[in-house]
């Protein structure tokens, strides 16, 4: 419990304060323009905000760091935020995997290309976007107005004529010379420009172009200019525009309970972009949430507009201002309009946040419903909330993995899924396997939490494997579950082939349980099932291409992946290899001559 004496001694200065737990657990990092009165607001039992009380009666111990400015505190928040990762704090997550474009302007004949990450590398960055579908749409349409190259500079320039995309005009061929340098800097200058949204600009500068190579009687070089001036007034015709002056980036929250749903809508040039979803746990002012969501989204490398438009003002944004201001380079405005198109903006912004909380609630909603009807359908004791699926992938026996996928309230969780190498069972025993696979599964000393239902790929065999290792372990309250694929069966009178339908085997039970094909509860068993075998076919297919590639080379001491890349590429092969002399092993570069000379023993003693 956060006391007076706790803050008696807090300067009245800019910094960040840490409240911990008995167990020193920090629960919660701040920032403060001044320390004293903003941990003061935490004291005294008349606050009204259940949320705040809860955490306040945790808290036995506060630290404080004095920074020189407001802006120092927060850089240091996020800092600490980062490495403590507080329960109280934001935890960031994205509802979505996001793409952009990226264009290294530095480069000869810059290139577009599809990238996940925004690192600060000094190339330019246009999106996001949903997927890497709509990234390469974008590009697809892209290319029809801005003939840049499509493959590496290495690729292009290694080709002794124009690809196929310089013959459906998709491409300007730098790899051929058929355009220059200069020039194709101004594409993609321009291509730059478009994506930004400044497409008024683009066709102004490509107007002058026109009109100049015109009086140069260069007839050819103006067609192509008028072409592109039409085609992108096309485009812009076909999109909305909502806002008026510079880009800016719009937030709408909407809070309900504990879950704090933040959307963002891009505004580039005019016209909306693209927009972001976000949802995280926050059990403090909205305000300070919003607050603590802008330092850290912008402290990930994403874009930063010149003006960003809020439904609410946030406390101290000087500082917040201050620091995207230094990182843009120019100055950055936060606002929270009161009228006008501003506001408007920022009232869609709200609407849209406002949708996707409902829309997460139908989803979960309908998950609840989904468990609730498959734990009826197959007689388990709740519904289960996370349920483990196990599949075997080899080849005879050898090179045997396996692999464990989680789904969590109906949903995969990729970051539980496990894959596992099996190396007790030497011959093709799928039911040995499993057994190996699970016991390492429930092992005694495992601390991860306990699944809800254990689904197997397989029938009454699989499933009484997977029963016996439960008992075995005295695994206690855990379902058991095995989905057997559909067969292919021929009636005697017909010629006709059909498939029989998937049945779910439980045990104590002799005859399977047959869901309505289709039915929710079914696919979502398949879903499963089929993710469970995907993933230990991938790790099977990685095991068995390490295998296979491997050479005499892997056992040499001192040689790892980059002096066996080094050796192969000087030589050529490995028999080559063999041939050397030490001398020539370590003229290689990476190569030392005792790193040579141990490397020629270990040959040579592999080949006598």
């Amino acid at each position: 419990m956060i006391t007076p004496e706790m803050i008696a001694n807090f300067p009245k200065t800019p910094g960040v304060y840490l409240m911990r737990s008995a167990d020193q657990t920090v629960l919660y990092v701040g920032k403060a323009r001044n320390l004293r009165s903003r941990v003061r607001a935490y004291v005294g039992p008349d606050d009204s905000r259940i949320h705040i009380r809860f955490m306040v009666q945790q808290v036995v111990s506060i630290e404080f760091i004095v920074t020189d400015t407001e802006k120092e505190a927060l850089i240091l928040e996020n800092t600490l935020i980062k490495q403590h990762r507080p329960k109280y704090n934001i935890n960031l997550r994205d509802d979505k995997t996001y793409f952009s474009l990226r264009m290294d302007m530095k480069e000869s004949f810059p290139k577009l290309s599809i990238v996940r990450k925004v690192p600060a590398d000094g190339a330019r960055y246009f999106g996001p976007y949903a997927s890497a579908t709509s990234a390469r749409e974008v590009l697809k349409q892209l290319y029809k107005l801005f003939p840049l190259r499509h493959y590496p500079l290495a690729t292009c320039m290694a080709r002794k004529r124009p690809c196929l995309y310089y013959q459906i005009k998709q491409c300007s061929a730098p790899c051929c010379g058929k355009i220059s340098v200069e020039d194709y800097a101004a594409l993609a200058e321009g291509a730059a420009l478009f994506l930004e949204g400044k497409n008024n600009e683009v066709a102004r500068i490509y107007k002058a172009r026109m009109n100049q190579a015109s009086e140069e009687m260069r007839y050819e070089d103006a067609a192509r200019y008028r072409d592109l001036v039409k085609a992108i007034e096309v485009t812009v015709e076909r999109q909305k525009v909502v806002a008026r002056g510079a880009d800016s980036d719009v937030f709408g929250i909407h809070r309900t309970g504990d879950e704090l749903q933040v959307v963002l809508l891009h505004i580039r040039g005019g016209a909306l972009t693209g927009s972001r979803s976000f949802c995280f746990e926050w059990e403090l002012e909205t305000e300070e949430g919003l607050a603590s969501f802008l330092n850290e989204y912008y402290g990930q490398e994403n874009p930063i507009p010149p003006q960003i438009l809020l439904p609410l003002p946030i406390p101290e944004p000087q500082a917040l201002e201050e620091l995207l201001s230094e990182k843009l380079g120019k100055k950055v405005a936060i606002t929270a309009p009161q009228r006008g198109a501003k506001l408007e903006i920022v009232m869609l912004a709200q609407k849209n946040a406002l949708t996707a909380a409902q829309e997460r609630i139908k989803k979960a909603e309908s998950a609840e419903d989904l468990l609730d009807e498959l734990a009826e359908r197959l007689h388990l004791g709740c519904p289960p909330k996370r349920i483990e699926c196990y599949d075997i992938s080899n080849i005879q026996g050898e090179m045997a993995v396996g692999s464990r996928v989680v789904f969590v309230d109906g949903k995969a969780d990729k970051s539980l899924y496990r894959r596992y190498r099996i190396r007790g069972v030497l011959q093709s025993d799928d039911f040995a396997m499993m057994r190996e696979m699970l016991s390492r599964r429930f092992k005694a000393e495992s601390t991860e939490d306990r699944p809800d239902l254990i689904v197997v790929d397989g029938g009454i065999g699989q499933l009484n494997v997977l029963s016996a290792v439960l008992e075995e372990l005295g695994v206690e309250g855990v379902e058991a579950a095995g989905l057997a694929k559909s067969r292919v069966e021929r009636s005697m009178e017909s010629a006709e082939l059909r498939r029989s339908d998937e049945r779910v085997f439980r045990p104590g039970r002799k005859n399977p349980i047959v869901l309505r094909q289709n039915s929710a509860p079914l696919l979502l068993l398949a879903r499963i099932r089929d993710e469970a075998h995907r993933f230990a076919v991938t790790y099977h297919k990685t095991v068995r291409s390490k295998v296979f590639t491997s050479s005499e080379l892997d056992q040499a001491p001192g040689i790892g992946a980059k002096r066996k890349k080094a050796l192969l590429s000087h030589f050529g092969s490995l028999k080559k290899v063999k041939e050397a002399s030490v001398a020539q092993l370590a003229a290689v570069q990476g190569m030392t001559e005792t790193a040579a000379q141990k490397v020629w023993e270990h040959l040579h003693q592999a080949k006598t």
